[in-house]
């Protein structure tokens, strides 16, 4: 994404802030900070684009949690929160804010307000993750989340389990199998996430954002998949046995040119080494990148 002029016809720096909001976080914003303080007038004007947009957010923000505050009763607060997510208006300035006053409240002594606080964030982040776009991202998302590994043990359990399909295919012979207690062949239990597709989603998301989201605690966002995916292979080969654990998995996808999480830094310096691209850096993997990141697979700052 071309964040830097010069435009297409009709862009301007507010217009480029809004449509690529997503793409400013903390070491986006420092490259332009540097490069406004060497005296570039084109970053500055982003900046300020920037501040302008994140200050209309956050008055949205505040607007939509005092509509949610209004409704009196925490399960019509809930279901305002439930309305929010559809409209599309739970961002992040949403989310802090609502933790900001929980916090608020709680150093006040006010422990109910707190937990009410507390509890409204859980559903909005809930019904966020609803609206996202896979289930693989919406786990991942979760585990990021989740700073206790017991927890984020439950949730890949609940994930990687297969289930029971709750309906069979209205066929005569499906009909017997169900009576004999048997499942249908296309209606095998199947878990709500494959652990392969799980790994990809991993995989994914480390190429293009595994250097940001810089976390003091628990690292950066590399960091903290590769602990994640880790814990998917332990769960995920208790679940499956030997036969198919998350590593196999890999290995079968590996022959298939896809590449293992768990290979790639490996891979990628190798490849440095010998002066070469990494393999998922080529011109032909355009398609896969996530918008905003060049075929390095590094976030794009102006020009090309």
């Amino acid at each position: 994404s071309k964040v830097l002029p010069p435009y297409k016809a009709g862009d301007t720096p507010a217009s480029v802030v809004f449509n690529n909001y997503e793409q400013f976080d903390a070491q986006f914003i420092k490259v332009l900070n540097e490069r406004a303080m060497n005296g570039d007038a084109d970053s500055q004007s982003i900046l300020d684009a920037l501040a302008v947009e994140q200050q209309n957010r956050v008055n949205a923000a505040t607007m939509n949690i005092k509509e949610v505050l209004s409704k009196g009763e925490p399960m019509r607060m809930e279901g305002a929160i439930v309305k929010l997510a559809k409209e599309g208006k739970i961002d992040e300035p949403f989310l802090l804010l609502l933790e900001a006053n929980a916090d608020q409240a709680r150093a006040a002594g006010a422990t109910g307000p707190a937990d009410l606080m507390t509890k409204l964030r859980k559903r909005a982040i809930a019904e966020k993750d609803k609206q996202s776009s896979s289930k693989e991202i919406k786990l991942l998302r979760q585990l990021l989340r989740e700073p206790d590994s017991n927890e984020r043990e439950k949730l890949l359990e609940e994930a990687f389990t297969p289930k029971e399909a709750l309906i069979v295919p209205g066929t005569s012979v499906n009909a017997q199998k169900a009576i004999d207690g048997e499942a249908p062949e296309e209606e095998k239990p199947m878990p709500d996430v494959p652990p392969p597709d799980f790994i990809n989603c991993c995989k994914a998301v480390m190429l293009n954002f595994g250097n940001l989201n810089i976390d003091e605690e628990r690292g950066d966002l590399a960091v903290q998949i590769k602990i994640i995916a880790s814990e998917a292979e332990v769960v995920a080969t208790r679940i499956y046995g030997k036969g198919m654990s998350v590593r196999e998995q890999q290995d079968r996808a590996w022959k298939e040119q896809t590449t293992s999480i768990f290979d790639l830094e490996t891979l990628e310096i190798e490849a440095e080494r010998r002066g070469e691209t990494a393999p998922w850096a080529n011109a032909d993997g355009g398609d896969e990148l996530l918008p905003g990141f060049g075929m390095d697979g590094k976030m794009q700052v102006g020009g090309n």
